[in-house]
């Protein structure tokens, strides 16, 4: 694979349509409607499955930046809903423990080109491929049975089917890769931390505003991104061991936190934890990533977090789209041979998404640095990268991985959406 920081488009590629094609996505997330996108696109049969009820709302904010992204939303036909539904987030300010403002981290350095919460990113997706794509909520793959024809699919709920293609775009966790590529402790990489994220009332008045507090091995966040002036998230992050919890279990994630938390020194810390038992939105996980061997085993292949994950930190929502991209492209381009599409796709991206995934790794420590002396280390460092001078040098360099891939134009039959 040849990579280069450049996105300039190849000679357009020869496509054709896949109207021949019946395939399941497993996941309704991002990567798997904006693959839905593409291959509608194509003429392709699409029907995505996910196991919750309903789109899932809310979520954190994800942010897009580097021509690689910003070409990829544009191609899709997103990029002015992208901007319309943004969050405006502003200042995000460092404080000590009786809430004095340290250092202020201004807009431009935190939030990308554009920043999105990840539920508007995933409405947008299903606006756009809702009247092609056949979409089922509530049901979850039980077993896939490959032959030389296609894949038996079985549910939990549903009928039995058969398809052409399964992708497993379901999230770190996958299910899919589960079935098809064995068990997750194969994969999974922990990074030596956790991170929870959860809603409570606004009584500091925050407007699109943030306030962050750490100590060693710990950090609160308390921000307002702007889109209910009454509700307030609260981000917690901190260093541990691997932890034994059942991750259904809310309750029992609940008291970890708070026993992790509970002597935490900001004086509003108390306030924000209060909203902890009753909150019902609670995120939680270990910050982690996914490493496979290869994306595809047969006519199964993955995308998004399910094959190159990462918790936070590592761009990986910008990562599923340019991918998405680049997976539909070459079914098209291999007139649906699966074997052909697959191989280039992973030859076209595998470094790609390792290069995204790779700046993840120091996101704990950097959230929620070990020691009273490399909090203040973090902290310099920030003050300095505020200055708009600085500021535009970090920005390259945390484009550089994002922008880190030469796209082609597929040139689909339908470019609009």
């Amino acid at each position: 694979m040849t990579n280069s920081t450049s996105t300039k488009s190849q000679a357009p590629t020869a496509t054709h349509s896949l109207a021949h094609l019946n395939v399941l996505i497993s996941g309704a997330s991002v990567a798997g409607p904006a693959l839905a996108l593409w291959l509608a696109r194509y003429g392709a049969r699409v029907t995505v499955l996910e196991k919750a009820p309903a789109l899932r709302e809310g979520g954190f904010a994800v942010d897009f930046r580097g021509e690689a992204h910003r070409t990829v939303l544009r191609r899709m036909g997103i990029w002015d809903e992208v901007h319309r539904r943004q969050t405006h987030m502003g200042r995000q300010i460092l404080v000590e423990a009786d809430d004095t403002e340290r250092v202020d981290l201004p807009a431009f350095l935190m939030s990308g080109d554009v920043e999105i919460f990840r539920g508007e990113l995933s409405t947008i997706l299903y606006e756009h491929t809702q009247d092609r794509v056949e979409y089922v909520f509530g049901d979850s793959v039980a077993s896939l049975t490959e032959d030389s024809e296609g894949v038996a699919v079985t549910f939990d709920h549903g009928a039995p089917r058969r398809f052409d293609l399964v992708v497993g775009a379901d999230g770190l966790h996958s299910h899919t890769r589960r079935l098809a590529f064995g068990d997750e402790s194969r994969y999974l990489r922990f990074l030596g931390y956790y991170v929870a994220g959860f809603e409570v009332p606004n009584h500091l008045g925050l407007d699109r505003t943030a306030r962050i507090y750490s100590e060693p091995g710990r950090t609160l966040l308390l921000s307002n991104y702007g889109a209910d002036p009454a509700r307030a998230g609260v981000g917690l992050v901190f260093d541990s061991e691997r932890l034994d919890y059942d991750r259904h279990d809310l309750g029992q994630q609940k008291k970890i936190l708070a026993d992790r938390f509970a002597d935490l020194g900001w004086r509003h810390a108390a306030g924000a934890l209060d909203g902890l038992e009753s909150a019902e939105d609670l995120y939680f996980d270990a910050i982690a990533q996914i490493h496979v061997d290869r994306l595809s085993r047969g006519r199964v292949v993955l995308l998004g977090d399910a094959g190159y994950g990462a918790t936070m930190g590592g761009i990986g929502t910008g990562t599923a789209l340019v991918c998405a991209y680049v997976l539909a492209g070459e079914l098209a381009a291999a007139r649906g041979d699966h074997r052909v599409a697959f191989a280039v796709y992973e030859a076209e991206v595998r470094d790609y998404a390792k290069g995204c995934q790779k700046i993840s790794g120091n996101a704990g420590p950097f959230l929620a640095p070990p020691t009273e002396k490399k909090i203040r280390s973090r902290d310099r460092m920030y003050r300095v990268l505020s200055s708009r001078f600085l500021a535009g040098f970090f920005k390259r360099l945390t484009e550089k991985a994002a922008s880190d891939i030469t796209l082609k134009d597929y040139a689909p039959l339908d470019r609009q959406p």
